[in-house]
């Protein structure tokens, strides 16, 4: 199943400039969801971030790899039009840079759930080479 912007807002709170996946490739509630974000030099945070070297801030791309796990448990039956919040951020690393031109290719998987807090394992890659793996822990409200 895939999702456009437009079917992402009808999920997720996050808007411009903030929303940070522009398509959800596929995904199954309460399992996994793989999702895509083209990144354009015209973002802003590259005004500041290098102006002289542009790259991708690692926050942003932990951001948005959490956002394509919302939706992985924000399409389940029971946690539609609930928000999915940030518990903790584990095992984060960084294996190569990100920068404008690129497509960050992002996968997460619900490894763990009880009630309303679960834990994703989170990848992104480009050109199919691993940019950034984490452990997202989040809580739904």
């Amino acid at each position: 199943m895939e999702l456009n912007s437009n079917q992402i807002q009808e999920i997720l709170p996050h808007r411009y400039p903030f929303q940070l996946v522009d398509r959800i490739t596929d995904y199954e509630p309460g399992q996994f969801a793989e999702g895509r974000k083209c990144v354009s030099v015209n973002e802003m945070q590259f005004c500041g971030h290098f102006p002289q070297y542009h790259v991708l801030p690692g926050v942003l791309i932990v951001e948005a790899m959490a956002q394509v796990g919302a939706i992985a448990i924000l399409t389940k039956e029971e946690f539609k039009g609930k928000l999915a919040l940030f518990a903790g951020i584990d095992k984060a690393r960084f294996k190569r840079q990100v920068v404008p031109g690129d497509v960050l290719e992002m996968r997460v998987e619900l490894i763990r759930q009880k009630g309303p807090i679960g834990v994703g394992n989170a990848k992104a890659y480009v050109d199919g080479k691993l940019v950034c793996q984490a452990e997202l822990t989040f809580a739904v409200q």
